[in-house]
């Protein structure tokens, strides 16, 4: 009890997946307190899935995700790319079990948890986890997507899709992301990179052709529905003032959206520091020769969209599944950085570098 009185307190604002993956970690920090305030009005919190390669620091979250695959796949109208990999399989995982688990283990801690503004925000050890801000015109990864099942047997359960790219490409890049449950259920997902949203009806309607086009599937039911809106490239912090974690502190993969890996390995290293007797701080996980890479990548997507089946059908054809699983998730070395150069169409990425030169 006594012991309490020299604990060295944090604060984070902000109950999403950055703060709460943060709690459940205080176990490794016995020299803390942590208090997690709530935001007021904060939008409703729905479910939905995260996916991510097998990774060490992702030990949790693979115990708790029930499906995996050991194959994925990139498909054009001109072909279909197949990888796979035994070390480093696809997972996903239910974002409301994350979270569950982790407020679980984070009141084991003793963490708190109280309404925003209930607490005086002057401590040294203040943290930001709410949304950060968008900048005008940036690019945004949105998407629908619906678990449905069908009567006959159509999806292939070992093979996740991750782009299909057999759609509507008229309003910019537009992919299918499928997750195959097993032979009857799966996630199908309606994904663009615009600078604006679309109807919901867009995404619904091509849910629904393209099931009916590749699965022969005219009637199906829906489980659950679930949407979401990434913002790509460089954001802003919320609040200059106060420390960023998670997405509000560059913890978001500017060419891809990922967020849920890097947001751990941020917390790793967080942690590290601060048992190699270092201030607790939050850095970017990501290096700044790949941020600048996935700058040139999003000019592309952005100003010349029908090229985005060519870049990534390349890329998965030029690395093998581990390769590509390291570089999505953000461990590359310069060699498997220069594979995925070398694989890009030249002339197109000749242009997106002389627009980012003209922009300096």
């Amino acid at each position: 009890m006594w012991g309490d009185w020299f604990l060295k307190d944090i604060s984070i604002i902000g109950d999403g997946c950055a703060a709460l993956s943060f709690a459940s970690k205080m176990g490794s920090l016995p020299d803390y307190s942590l208090t997690i305030q709530i935001p007021k009005n904060a939008p409703k919190k729905r479910d939905h899935c995260w996916g991510f390669w097998r990774h060490p620091v992702l030990e949790e979250p693979i115990e708790l995700s029930k499906n995996s695959w050991g194959k994925w796949s990139i498909i054009t109208d001109k072909e279909t790319i197949i990888l796979e990999s035994t070390t480093k399989p696809y997972h996903v995982l239910k974002r409301n079990e994350w979270m569950d688990y982790c407020q679980k283990v984070a009141l084991e801690n003793g963490v708190s948890f109280v309404p925003q503004g209930s607490i005086e925000n002057n401590q040294k050890n203040l943290f930001d986890t709410r949304p950060p801000s968008v900048p005008k015109n940036a690019l945004l990864q949105h998407f629908l997507g619906q678990t449905i099942r069908v009567e006959e047997r159509c999806f292939d359960s070992t093979t996740v899709t991750l782009m299909d790219f057999r759609v509507d490409q008229s309003n910019g890049m537009h992919f299918i992301y499928l997750i195959p449950f097993s032979e009857t259920e799966a996630l199908v997902e309606s994904t663009l990179f615009t600078p604006e949203k679309l109807d919901e009806s867009f995404y619904r309607d091509t849910i629904k052709r393209y099931v009916e086009k590749i699965y022969n599937v005219s009637k199906f039911e829906i489980i659950e529905e679930e949407s979401g809106v990434i913002p790509m490239g460089k954001l802003s912090q919320r609040d200059p003032l106060i420390p960023g974690l998670g997405g509000n502190g560059g913890a978001i993969r500017p060419g891809s959206g990922y967020a849920f890996i890097f947001i751990q390995k941020q917390i790793r290293e967080a942690i590290q520091r601060v048992e190699q007797n270092k201030p607790l701080r939050f850095r970017s996980p990501h290096k700044k020769i790949d941020l600048w890479m996935d700058k040139i990548l999003l000019l592309i997507l952005k100003h010349w969209p029908s090229h985005a089946p060519t870049i990534f059908s390349r890329m998965g054809k030029r690395l093998n599944g581990d390769q590509f699983a390291r570089f999505l998730s953000g461990d590359v070395d310069w060699k498997l950085r220069l594979k995925v150069i070398f694989s890009m169409p030249k002339l197109i990425f000749a242009r997106g570098f002389v627009k980012w030169a003209i922009k300096i």
